[in-house]
């Protein structure tokens, strides 16, 4: 099943990679625009043998990882503690709830006025998006824990701090993975947004240069180097998710499949 899957998808990209090479050369999008593939791989070819690329890559990196492990903590420690604080879930909903729709991008001009172009910039863009992925998933967890195992464990004298290791966290943890991942996916994409606006170091800000030096090739490499980094997140994360949650249903049921 699973090689069948594999050979399907391969054929979507490669019939994807032909209609990409075969729509400016049958003249359907001006070649300006829209380069056909093949130069485009030739232009990251170009790229991934300049040093300059791998640097900007790993200034997206480190962006992206720092600010989603700033996140996942944050995440993490503030949802335990409004759930088990008593009321100050309660006391908090209506600042959440008016705080996480507001837009990460809207924040940009904040963050250059208080870092300018450097990471610290990228890195608030970051972990504010990211903070309420894994912030929210770890409340809906904790809702889900069975009130009669949280009445058993008390019932044999289990303190708050134990309560949390033995019953609310293997509870909340699948939320927390499924948090971990979308917040890995959305940390990339506002790393990316900030270097690309502001200009702080890293692919965003290559990309950036590449479109106003009309080098349309090497933008597009760069933008499928960015697809690529996201792919990859994508797999690790569901990878780590598989081997934490080893032990639970879902887990086993998928692998029995």
């Amino acid at each position: 099943m699973r090689g069948a899957n594999a050979a399907l998808g391969a054929a979507g990209l490669a019939a994807f990679l032909a209609l990409g090479e075969a729509v400016p050369r049958l003249g359907l999008v001006k070649e300006a625009y829209l380069p056909p593939t093949s130069r485009i791989v030739h232009a990251l070819g170009q790229e991934v043998s300049d040093h300059a690329f791998w640097t900007a890559l790993g200034d997206t990196l480190t962006g992206w990882a720092l600010g989603l492990a700033i996140a996942i903590g944050a995440g993490v420690v503030v949802g335990l503690l409004l759930s088990v604080v008593p009321y100050l879930r309660e006391a908090t909903a209506s600042t959440i709830e008016f705080l996480r729709p507001i837009p990460s991008v809207a924040l940009i001009p904040l963050a250059v006025l208080l870092y300018g172009t450097e990471l610290r910039s990228v890195l608030l863009l970051v972990v504010y998006a990211s903070f309420w992925q894994v912030l929210v998933q770890v409340l809906y967890g904790v809702q889900d824990v069975d009130p009669v195992a949280e009445e058993t464990a008390r019932s044999y004298g289990l303190g708050p701090w134990a309560r949390v290791r033995h019953v609310l966290w293997p509870t909340a943890l699948p939320y927390v993975m499924t948090g971990v991942r979308l917040a890995a996916a959305v940390a990339l994409i506002l790393a990316v947004t900030a270097e690309l606006v502001i200009g702080a170091p890293g692919l965003g800000a290559r990309i950036a240069v590449a479109e106003s030096s009309q080098a349309v090739p090497d933008m597009y490499a760069l933008v499928v180097v960015t697809g690529l980094l996201g792919l990859l997140i994508n797999v690790g994360a569901r990878t780590v998710e598989r081997r934490a949650l080893a032990w639970h249903q879902s887990v086993r049921g998928e692998a029995m499949v």
